[in-house]
């Protein structure tokens, strides 16, 4: 399968013929059902990256060949993704079960249960300290 192979192709034509032979459609559909998807070889996607990124930023499927056939997609982050490097890492470490969320985002800290005392402390540093 070529790149040739991918193009859309034009479905269901409803067409009738004019008074003057030419054919002149009936129905005629503003966008299409169809997903439309690219297929590019590695050297030119070597060439032209950021311009199938981009591509795939904007929502559509790449996909990537390597002597005709299909390798990897190039395609438009999931909408549960973050948007940033930061967040996407951290919800794929939750898809996981690496990292547990919390359970009241964005709420309060739980208040601090103190180990000592400021002075207990204070005197076992002194301690601590005295046999240097």
């Amino acid at each position: 399968m070529t790149s040739r192979d991918l193009r859309p192709l034009v479905l269901n034509i409803d067409a009738v013929t004019t008074g003057r032979g030419t054919p002149a459609l009936t129905k005629v559909a503003s966008g299409s059902y169809f997903v439309v998807m690219r297929a590019v070889g590695l050297k030119v996607l070597k060439n032209k990256l950021s311009e199938y990124v981009r591509l795939a930023a904007s929502g559509e499927t790449v996909l990537v060949t390597d002597r005709d056939r299909v390798v990897a997609e190039l395609v438009p982050p999931r909408t549960e993704r973050g948007t940033t490097a930061a967040d996407a890492l951290m919800a794929e470490d939750i898809r996981k079960g690496l990292i547990t969320p919390a359970l009241r985002p964005g709420g309060p800290m739980p208040p601090r249960n103190p180990v000592m005392s400021f002075d207990e402390l204070m005197r076992q540093l002194d301690e601590d300290r005295a046999d240097r």
